[in-house]
């Protein structure tokens, strides 16, 4: 099974994901602590990212979260994208303070 590298821009951190795992579950295994996950199931909007380069496939998210222009711009949740390639993304909105914080 492939892995890839995923690329977070804002802090410049990297973590490997494999196909087959979302990009949140990718994320969680930094162990940063205080990453909001919230439903895991695109319901909810806190994953929110946006894939700055790469190829990844996307699954059923809410369009409370995620508008039609959303997706064509790049900006999906990573509860629901898992990578084709490698990847590079910026986090928005709830997880940003997180994710990016330097330990």
């Amino acid at each position: 099974m492939p892995y890839f590298t995923i690329t977070i821009e804002d802090s410049g951190q990297a973590y490997r994901c494999s196909e087959r795992q979302s990009l949140l579950a990718g994320m969680e295994a930094l162990g940063k602590k205080g990453i909001p996950v919230g439903c895991r199931g695109g319901g909810c909007g806190v994953c929110k990212v946006e894939i700055v380069a790469g190829a990844y496939q996307k699954g059923v998210m809410s369009r409370d979260h995620v508008s039609f222009d959303d997706e064509c711009g790049g900006r999906v949740l990573a509860c629901r994208t898992t990578p084709e390639s490698d990847l590079t993304l910026r986090v928005l909105g709830k997880m940003k303070k997180n994710v990016c914080r330097q330990e």
